[in-house]
């Protein structure tokens, strides 16, 4: 996830080689949060959905590893990652306030087969996100527009305040078969109709596909985010099984 996690062991088909991967730039997305581009030879691509580990190495030999979704999708070795500080973390820190182009991180991946969304599914697509958990939602935005594909898409994104929002421009631009919708928790911008307060039942039902389309559902955030909107979305009859959560928390 894009909130810094412990790695849990994975089973062996899934852990994968580390390679090395070269900063080739950095963007401030948030006051806490910046997004890495990372050219990572070897890698051979990833699904949109998937995540890397990342693990940094201390003069003295300490390693720590954390878990972050990949906000690209492709078949490059060009990586992008989107961390948001944890204050007390050993790792996030260093990759929001210290990382510069030209340094070095070790990633294992592509890790993670089931939170993933494939250009070849045509059904349409329900993505909702509550803060740093836009970022593999956002791989799923991109892998959608560079494959042309038509299936209808949705984001329902929650964040604190608009200076929280990753990735605003892009999002904020026109984009074929997406619809985005904004809700903030603590402030609003200068005339916003709805008043700062948590997602609600309310307006799921008001912005969400139908369950009656049967739409694909991916649910990322907080954990008290993700366990009040996939509760949400049963109640407004969509199948549990097609709602897919991935939450995040500290380590």
């Amino acid at each position: 996830m894009i909130s810094e996690r412990e790695t849990r062991d994975a089973p062996p088909h899934r852990i994968g080689l580390w390679h090395v991967g070269v900063v080739v730039s950095t963007h401030t997305e948030t006051p806490t949060g910046r997004s890495i581009v990372l050219d990572v030879p070897g890698w051979g691509g990833n699904l949109a959905g998937q995540h890397a580990d990342v693990r940094l190495t201390a003069s003295d030999g300490y390693q720590a590893v954390r878990s972050y979704s990949i906000a690209s999708a492709g078949d490059s070795d060009r990586v992008e990652l989107a961390v948001d500080r944890f204050p007390t973390g050993e790792v996030s820190p260093y990759l929001v306030d210290d990382l510069l182009p030209g340094d070095e991180l070790e990633l294992r991946g592509p890790l993670g087969g089931w939170f993933v969304w494939k250009p070849t599914q045509t059904e349409p697509v329900q993505l909702i996100g509550g803060g740093s958990g836009i970022v593999p939602l956002m791989a799923m935005i991109r892998s959608h527009t560079d494959s042309a594909s038509t299936a209808p898409f949705r984001l329902l994104y929650s964040v604190r305040t608009p200076d929280d929002a990753f990735f605003r421009s892009e999002l904020e631009r026109p984009t074929p078969h997406l619809d985005v919708t904004w809700l903030y928790t603590r402030r609003v911008p200068d005339g916003w109709p709805r008043p700062a307060a948590r997602i609600s039942l309310a307006d799921l039902a008001a912005s969400v596909f139908a369950s009656s389309l049967s739409p694909a559902v991916f649910v990322c955030g907080p954990t008290g985010f993700v366990e009040a909107v996939a509760t949400d979305l049963v109640a407004l009859g969509h199948d549990p099984q097609r709602v897919k959560t991935e939450r995040f928390g500290g380590a």
